[in-house]
């Protein structure tokens, strides 16, 4: 065990942006088609927009299982971050409360009058 330090540290606040991201990625996964969509005009010929669109229509399968595992992952990554630090505020909780405690008459609150003779 370390000598003052955790044994055990996350980093929240990466997993807490790890969550975003990936539902970030997950949105632009499901606006491919729409972005196809809107370079038809761009693209120029027909033969490549009609490659595009036969792509993104088997793409949408597969796409569909990433969504999914994506929106999976980004809610564990939130639970993950949620109960740490759930746990975190209530060791914080406890510590203080043993701090307190002795420093109001040590354990079980006796009152600490007896004398050795």
């Amino acid at each position: 065990m370390g000598k003052g330090k955790s044994d055990l540290v996350l980093p929240l606040s990466e997993l807490e942006d790890f969550g975003s991201r990936l539902r970030s990625i997950k949105t632009r996964l499901d606006r491919t088609k729409k972005l196809f969509e809107s370079y038809r005009d761009d693209v120029g010929d027909k033969v490549v927009y009609d490659a595009l669109d036969v792509f993104e229509s088997n793409w949408e399968d597969g796409r569909e299982d990433i969504s999914q595992q994506l929106t999976a992952l980004a809610d564990m990554s939130d639970a993950v971050v949620r109960e740490f630090t759930k746990l975190d505020d209530d060791l914080t909780k406890e510590i203080n409360k043993a701090v307190e405690d002795k420093g109001n008459g040590g354990s079980g609150g006796g009152t600490g009058a007896g004398k050795a003779d």
